[in-house]
């Protein structure tokens, strides 16, 4: 569903305080190299980063932030291996996320649920409140396991919400072409499981607008609920 309807259903139940540290994962695989229909020959890295330069200056000044990127694995024979944190949740981050993000160079495949889980563990998610933003193109491609590793997550952690953005999500045709265990045919991009398990919002968007403003909303103090009908892989 587009980030627009979807955020039309979720009603706000709380608050979040803005004390609450927050890693951004961001799709770095080569994946984001790519154009479509909507984009003509813009990549779509390209828009994303329009979208980052928007959406931290508003975001920044009220909540700490770090970065992490997955994909890109400077020449490792795995491609999967492409998992690096830029820097941890720190004040005032917008410049440094929009510079790292700017200097990118999209590669490697999609470790989904090995990255989320690096995220919550810097974050000291066992013992502290958390965020974790994950930004995706497409679905788990390195035999990861969102929905096993989601349910993990939400059984240990001290209070972790996983929020998943969708951003010019491939169609379920691809999801078949790589290492995806999990992954059903219709079903939503096993990636939802994060967000099912631990109350945070799973949200598809096309336009720089719509990943500015989920950038926003996940990110920024105003979050809303969990999905009132959880995702079948989330029980």
């Amino acid at each position: 569903m587009r980030f627009a309807a979807l955020l039309a259903l979720w009603p706000t139940i709380a608050q979040a305080t803005c004390a609450t540290d927050a890693m951004l994962v961001f799709d770095g695989s080569t994946s984001m190299r790519e154009a479509n229909f909507l984009t003509g020959d813009t990549p779509k890295i390209e828009d994303a980063r329009v979208a980052v330069a928007r959406a931290m200056p508003e975001i920044a000044p009220f909540r700490r932030v770090g970065l992490m990127v997955y994909g890109p694995n400077t020449g490792a024979a795995d491609s999967c291996s492409g998992i690096s944190v830029r820097f941890g949740p720190r004040a005032d981050a917008a410049d440094d996320v929009i510079a790292e993000v700017n200097a990118l160079r999209p590669n490697g495949l999609t470790p989904l649920a090995r990255s989320v889980e690096k995220a919550a563990d810097l974050l000291n998610y066992r013992d502290e409140s958390a965020i974790v933003v994950l930004l995706t193109d497409g679905n788990e491609t390195c035999g990861g396991r969102p929905c096993a590793m989601s349910r993990m997550l939400a059984s240990e952690a001290h209070d972790l919400t996983v929020h998943v953005i969708g951003w010019r999500m491939r169609a379920h045709d691809e999801y078949f072409r790589w290492n995806n265990p999990e992954q059903e045919f219709g079903a939503d991009n096993v990636a939802s499981c994060f967000a099912d398990a631990t109350g945070g919002l799973f949200v598809t968007t096309e336009t720089v607008d719509e990943l500015s403003e989920a950038l926003q909303a996940t990110l920024g103090c105003a979050l809303f609920g969990a999905r009132e009908t959880p995702h079948p892989y989330a029980g």
